[in-house]
């Protein structure tokens, strides 16, 4: 059978992005507790193609993934990326990894509790690699008895902290996790239980920023918290450096 996705084409016409979308797929993550964590992802992954390929071999994306036996780590991640790049003959390639996290913590000191976190690798390589790891934190407030120009929140649902990171150096991902619910914690502590007044959704941003400030082996962060109000939502972002 002729092989019409290798074949060159006259048109000069660079793909931005061509890949598959959406691919559930068994991954095993690092665990700092069991070692190893067994989870479902949902994978992008896609590449630059060149003007002088007509197509490429979509089957080839979770080939490669195959051969990792769906082992991820930050050094895992890149050799994919590799791999990807080098056998489809691409200009960069990228790997988007979206998966459930599960965390075993302590509530009150005492109840043991499983947290259920939303976690994502995003990485793409050309000239160098370039890899962020994503935590979407949950945060369950105090209802406030006054807005104070602020809106009250829902507690078990007031927000949520949306973190990304570079890292220069391995860095556990429940590590990530407890550092942003302490930073959080700490903000909550600052405030006189007196007043029953919550943080704003700048004071948990900067509180989240400042922490992550102090950590060696964090090279660029971004920091997004969202209070989901009953009339509306609000935000506040902080990205390192800016």
């Amino acid at each position: 059978m002729k092989d019409i996705q290798s074949l060159s084409d006259s048109r000069r016409i660079n793909i931005k992005k061509v890949g598959v979308k959406t691919v559930s797929y068994p991954v095993t993550v690092l665990d700092k507790a069991q070692h190893k964590q067994h989870t479902i992802a949902t994978a992008n992954m896609y590449v630059n193609l060149p003007h002088e390929f007509k197509g490429t071999h979509m089957s080839r994306f979770v080939e490669i993934l195959n051969e990792f036996h769906g082992e991820i780590t930050l050094q895992s991640f890149h050799r994919i990326l590799e791999k990807m790049k080098i056998r489809l003959e691409a200009e960069a390639s990228h790997l988007e990894l979206d998966f459930p996290y599960f965390l075993r913590k302590k509530r009150n000191g005492e109840t043991l509790v499983l947290g259920y976190y939303k976690c994502s690798m995003h990485g793409s390589l050309e000239q160098h690699d370039d890899l962020k790891l994503g935590v979407e934190v949950p945060l369950s407030l105090p209802i406030a008895e006054q807005r104070v120009n602020r809106l009250p929140g829902f507690m078990g649902n007031w927000g949520k902290a949306d973190v990304s990171v570079r890292f220069r150096q391995f860095f556990w991902i429940e590590d990530l996790i407890l550092l942003i619910e302490d930073a959080v914690d700490v903000e909550m502590g600052k405030l006189s239980s007196s007043v029953r007044k919550i943080p704003s959704v700048e004071e948990l941003t900067r509180g989240v920023g400042g922490a992550l400030e102090k950590i060696d082996a964090v090279q660029w962060f971004s920091v997004t918290v969202h209070n989901f109000g009953a009339d509306c939502s609000t935000f506040a972002t902080l990205e390192s450096g800016s």
